[in-house]
Formats: structure tokens, C-alpha cells, sequence
């Protein structure tokens, strides 16, 4: 079964959803989109690192990734002006990648594989980073699900409580930078941060708990996964944004259905 690369790319798609479900409930509750783009941008730059070395392309986005979670986790405990550091860091990061990567022989030609996914392309080996790295991060936040829920919800409490919101602040970017190496191949860079953020956010109209949401948006996430490829085969479209795509949709049909239902 696994020989079929739709099915591979479907598997791929509900694995990437597993992770960016939860951990992009995160994201929006502490209005960290911007950090989500940061990071994703970044992987451009380890996509180059990773093709100059020799390297599996999965191992160096995570590198830089996880440089650029710890720079930003740092300046943010330090008190940073974080729209604006976040900002520079996002498009500087993505610039210098893109610099960097045209150095590198035979690339330039497959660069919108890494803009902007090719989750048809995904083979086995893939298959088993992804999901790897989403079982990770899922295991990661069930570990630290109470701590990080209380350190979003206030600091003070949190502090009251015995807990360090910096070292929660960091084990979230610690899962974004993950997640961003494994969805890079499926997504791309450009869009990682709509996976994490739109099926979280159509979540938020439905959910009446933290966990209700999690669970929702990691269903809302696989189901963009699995219309987009099926939109992306019926009308011969980028598989990337047509999953975005979709999501986009189910974001706009659950509103509708939040607005019918208050009136």
C-alpha cells in the first residue's frame, strides 16, 4: 500500500496535522504567528547549509530552525520589541537563505520545492521522519501540556505555581522548530506557519476546552490534507496551497457555522 504515492502523501499529511494541531493551538493563544513565519523562513538557510554539506535536508533545516527558536526564545526573555525583531528576523532569514542556496549547483530549479512543498514526492524515508517528529512533538506537549497552558495563561500563576515561563516559552519553540523540518518537504517554507495557525483557528470557534481545541485542529488539519490532495489530483494544482487551500475553507465554513448557530 505504501508502494502508492498518493497514500504516502495522505500518511504524511495526517502525520504534519498531528503535530501542527496542538502545537498551533499554542501558537494562537499566545500570538505567536509571527515567530511561526520566523522560524519557517529560517528553513531556507538550512536547506542551503544542508545541500553545501552534504547533508540530509531534514537534519539541516532543524539545525538552523532550532538556532533560530533559541535566538528568539532568548531575545524574548530579555524583553525584545518582539513584532518588530521578529519582522526582521522572518525576512532577513529567508533572504540570506535564498542568497545562499543559489550558490549551490543544480538548485535553483527545484527552489519551489522548498517554497513551497511536494508532498507527492514523499518517499518512505520521509514517511518515517515525519511522523518520527510529529509523534515527538505530540509526546513533548502531552509531557508539558499542564505547564505550557498555565505559563499562556499567566506568568504570575505560573511563577506562583513553581514554574519557569521561559523554559515553557522554550520548549514551545523547541516543537515549532521540529515541526518546521518535517513539514518543510510537505508544505514548504511559505506556508508552514498557515498550517499551524488556520486549523487552529477555525478550532477556537468550536472548542469549549484547551484539549477539545487541540484535538480539533489536528482534525480540521488532516482534513485540509486529504481535500487539498484530492483538489490538488482532480484540478492538477500544487498540492502545498491547495492544502492551505482547503484549510483556508474550513476556516470560513466553521465562522459560517459560528455565526448561524450564535443567531
Amino acid at each position: 500500500m505504501l508502494d502508492d504515492f498518493l497514500m504516502r502523501a495522505a500518511l504524511a499529511g495526517v502525520g504534519l496535522a498531528l503535530a501542527t494541531g496542538p502545537l498551533g493551538s499554542f501558537v494562537v493563544w499566545r500570538r505567536m504567528a509571527y515567530f511561526g513565519d520566523a522560524t519557517s523562513h529560517a528553513a531556507i538557510l538550512g536547506v542551503a547549509l544542508a545541500l553545501a554539506l552534504h547533508l540530509p535536508i531534514g537534519v539541516g533545516t532543524l539545525i538552523v530552525a532550532l538556532a533560530m527558536a533559541g535566538t528568539v526564545s532568548t531575545l524574548a526573555a530579555r524583553g525584545w520589541a518582539m513584532d518588530t525583531t521578529l519582522g526582521v528576523l522572518a525576512h532577513s532569514a529567508l533572504a540570506f537563505g535564498l542568497v545562499a542556496i543559489s550558490y549551490v549547483p543544480g538548485v535553483r530549479a527545484d527552489l519551489s520545492t522548498y517554497l513551497f512543498g511536494d508532498i507527492l514526492a514523499v518517499s518512505k524515508q520521509d514517511l518515517a521522519f515525519i511522523w518520527g517528529g510529529a509523534l515527538l512533538v505530540v509526546a513533548l506537549l502531552v509531557w508539558r501540556w499542564q505547564a505550557l497552558l498555565t505559563a499562556t495563561l499567566n506568568e504570575d500563576l505560573a511563577h506562583a505555581s513553581g514554574l519557569n515561563p521561559d523554559r515553557e516559552r522554550l520548549v514551545l519553540t523547541l516543537a515549532l522548530a521540529l515541526v518546521v523540518a518535517v513539514a518543510l518537504k510537505i508544505v514548504g517554507a511559505l506556508l508552514i506557519a498557515a498550517m499551524l495557525i488556520i486549523p487552529a483557528a477555525a478550532a477556537r470557534g468550536l472548542a469549549r476546552t484547551p484539549e477539545a481545541m487541540a484535538l480539533y485542529a489536528a482534525g480540521f488539519g488532516a482534513l485540509a490534507c486529504l481535500v487539498g490532495l484530492r483538489l490538488s489530483l482532480w484540478q492538477d494544482t500544487p498540492a502545498g496551497p491547495s492544502i492551505v487551500s482547503a484549510a483556508a475553507v474550513i476556516f470560513a465554513l466553521v465562522a459560517v457555522f459560528g455565526q448561524v448557530r450564535r443567531g
